[in-house]
């Protein structure tokens, strides 16, 4: 996944990456002559573990800020009951330590970093529990808020992924919109993506909706991954949480 880096006069990162990977971001803040010195804030757009791996690192080493919202802030720093709840492979190998979030990113404010620079919060659930974007000017970071056709899809509330697809369907202003997995998106571009989203949503919930007996969830998902032939999602535990919010 992507770590971006908003430079000015100080730095900002959205999002953290995996567990370790605070080398990669030393060495590219190098190349462009920073240092982790100038980071002042990491804006945290959801609890996963991709996302927050080097939070810990970056919260010892430097006197930056760790934004995130309540919903994800109780995953960030205890990991453990984040691991308890989703306990996905290799997680601590991602998700490295537990962090303090030292302020919470409140859909609708704006937080002002310094001259000229702010952020506004803008509430993205769905994916996740309490997940949110940063708009800045005309770009926003959404992090993984849209599902994207060709990768799992996964999500935890059907309705609140409804809600998030719309809401940025009809924000205006944005001319660039950066996701964690894949390409900055023009708004045209977006407009796609949406599209594509929201069919991907259609196909999984008419197939479950077809389908679903009252089996068992593991039963389901192997008939849902059978007539879609995605027989590789198996036994994917996130995959099935999608299923089971769409039942």
């Amino acid at each position: 996944m992507y770590v971006y880096i908003i430079e000015a006069k100080y730095c900002y990162l959205v999002d953290s990456g995996v567990y370790g990977c605070e080398e990669q971001i030393l060495n590219y803040l190098t190349s462009i002559g920073r240092s982790a010195a100038d980071i002042k804030g990491i804006f945290v757009t959801h609890s996963h573990p991709d996302h927050i791996g080097s939070l810990s690192w970056f919260q010892k080493h430097t006197d930056c800020k760790i934004y995130a919202s309540e919903g994800e802030k109780r995953w960030i720093e205890n990991i453990d009951v984040q691991f308890k709840e989703r306990p996905i492979p290799n997680f601590y190998a991602i998700a490295g330590n537990s962090a303090r979030v030292d302020e919470i990113a409140r859909d609708g404010d704006t937080i002002t970093l310094e001259e000229g620079l702010s952020l506004e919060i803008i509430r993205t659930a769905g994916h996740s529990a309490d997940g949110v974007s940063y708009r800045m000017g005309d770009a926003m970071f959404i992090g993984d808020a849209v599902p994207v056709k060709g990768d799992i899809p996964i999500m935890i509330s059907e309705m609140e992924m409804r809600e998030t697809l719309q809401r940025l369907e009809h924000i205006s202003g944005v001319e660039t919109f950066y996701p964690a997995w894949d390409m900055a998106y023009s708004n045209d571009v977006m407009k796609n993506k949406l599209q594509e989203a929201n069919e991907l949503m259609a196909v999984l919930k008419n197939t479950v909706v077809s389908l679903d007996k009252g089996q068992d969830l593991p039963a389901l998902v192997d008939e849902v991954c059978r007539e879609l032939n995605m027989d590789f999602l198996k036994s994917n535990p996130l995959f099935a949480t999608t299923i089971n919010c769409l039942r």
